[in-house]
């Protein structure tokens, strides 16, 4: 009988590595005969198999002799074409970067979850230069989200393949970069669970930027534990540093603006009938009015959105030569916006920004914030691909929650807690004021289960 190793949680799959019951060579080959006979060829866009292997060769010595790194020794993973990777270009889902310099050296996060012997696999596929929520790349395809039973659907993005990669049981973790939504969408598209970091909590060094004032990494996975031995080994540290949190002392705040506006009636009753499963395990939760999602709003209707304006700046030269011609032109029109934003504009946005978030880091206090990750469940692809108008009007709908999340420097996990149409999965998500990462890990690790129903 064939194991599934890439349907796994790290915990089960930690546990039978730990135990010998599975070693890591048999999992790297058998991750890579799983990819291998998938259909989608649109999920990974570079395959590390020598590499894989002879990690998980070493790993499988070190179990054997006893001198385990850890509990996610062997446990592979793949990685966003944004982290650079010793001996690869990075080319960030675009062509115009398939000739760059390959790279000297792995991106620090690359390098320290290797040094907790984690078996790089491969690079996932994403949304060009990750700049769209949606997950459509014109270049190296678009990966299908494995979740849908009729049709064609978007994965999410930008962190596309990252999401397909475990949705469809190729490996049990992939790593995402969230500017805007970019490993919160494709977790709520695809039914896992996705842990957006507080900007700052991990090293950038070797990871290819899209808006420096939003940028921030994060695991996709099947559990919230998962995320959090993820997140602390991204850190450097020892995986068992997140204590459950009490559910009776778990106090919710859910904003009764914005949010809503455009959501599904499925994702609406998924989202309220996980937070009445809360409510019944003695959550407390408190509707309120945000005031800074609709300053915000304001915000970049008078400036223009912060991500457009430092998107511009790091493509500028590209967008003004024959580059500009080979990317997909959707990235290029919305990038261009932002040569409309001035200096002045730009300090504007940036002085709004701290306002806003003292404003409404005071309002939420010691509590945690919850609304569905994405208004809408994963949308057919081919009326996308047809209308330009239909792609940017989804684009913005897609990223309508999630990017509230980056604009105040919050931290934030999607679970999964239902479906809504064609049943497609539903987010829930939890979100914290920055550098609040550990107890909101720990809320959300003593929640999922209820949220999930």
């Amino acid at each position: 009988m064939t194991v599934n190793f890439g349907a796994m949680s790290i915990a089960q799959l930690s546990s039978l590595l730990q135990t010998g019951k599975a070693d890591p060579v048999e999992v790297t080959d058998a991750v890579f005969d799983a990819i291998d006979a998938y259909p989608d060829k649109a999920v990974f866009v570079s395959l590390l198999r020598d590499r894989a292997r002879r990690e998980a060769q070493a790993a499988s010595t070190r179990i054997r002799e006893g001198r385990s790194l850890g509990l996610l020794d062997g446990i592979p993973i793949a990685w966003k074409d944004l982290f650079d990777i010793e001996g690869l270009a990075t080319t960030a889902g675009s062509s115009v970067l398939s000739s760059a310099t390959p790279a000297t050296a792995d991106a620090r996060v690359v390098d320290l979850l290797n040094q907790a012997g984690m078996v790089a696999i491969g690079r996932t596929n994403m949304s060009e230069f990750a700049f769209s929520g949606i997950g459509i790349n014109p270049t190296y395809g678009t990966p299908h989200n494995p979740c849908s039973r009729d049709v064609p659907r978007i994965p999410g993005g930008s962190s596309s393949g990252a999401g397909v990669a475990v949705a469809a049981n190729l490996v049990p973790v992939a790593m995402g970069t969230d500017t805007g939504g970019s490993v919160r969408i494709p977790a709520a598209l695809n039914g896992l669970v996705g842990y957006k970091a507080t900007r700052g909590r991990h090293a950038m060094d070797g990871v290819f930027p899209l808006s420096k004032s939003l940028d921030s990494l994060g695991p996709l996975c099947r559990t919230v534990q998962d995320a959090a031995w993820i997140d602390a080994a991204m850190q450097g540290l020892a995986p068992s540093h997140i204590q459950r949190h009490a559910l009776a002392a778990l106090d919710i705040v859910v904003p009764t603006n914005v949010v809503f506006d455009t959501a599904e009636p499925g994702v609406v009753a998924a989202f309220e009938a996980a937070l009445a499963r809360l409510e019944q395990a003695g959550a407390r939760v408190t509707r309120i009015v945000m005031p800074a999602f609709e300053q915000i709003l304001d915000v970049m209707a008078k400036y223009g959105p912060l991500v457009t304006a430092e998107a511009y700046v790091l493509h500028r030269e590209r967008l003004a030569g024959p580059e500009a011609a080979r990317m997909d032109q959707r990235v290029v029109a919305r990038t261009r916006l932002g040569e409309k934003t001035t200096l002045s504009s730009y300090l504007a946005i940036l002085e709004a920004r701290d306002r806003l978030i003292r404003q409404s880091d005071a309002l939420i206090g010691d509590r945690l914030v919850a609304f569905p990750t994405v208004a809408h469940v994963a949308p057919p692809i081919d009326p996308l691909l047809a209308d330009d108008q239909a792609f940017f009007a989804m684009n913005v709908k897609t990223l309508a929650n999630t990017a509230i999340g980056n604009f105040l420097d919050w931290c934030g996990v999607s679970i999964p807690c239902g479906t809504g149409e064609a049943g497609m999965p539903v987010g829930f998500l939890l979100s914290a004021p920055a550098r609040h990462d550990d107890r909101l890990l720990a809320v959300a690790m003593a929640a999922e289960e209820i949220i999930r129903g």
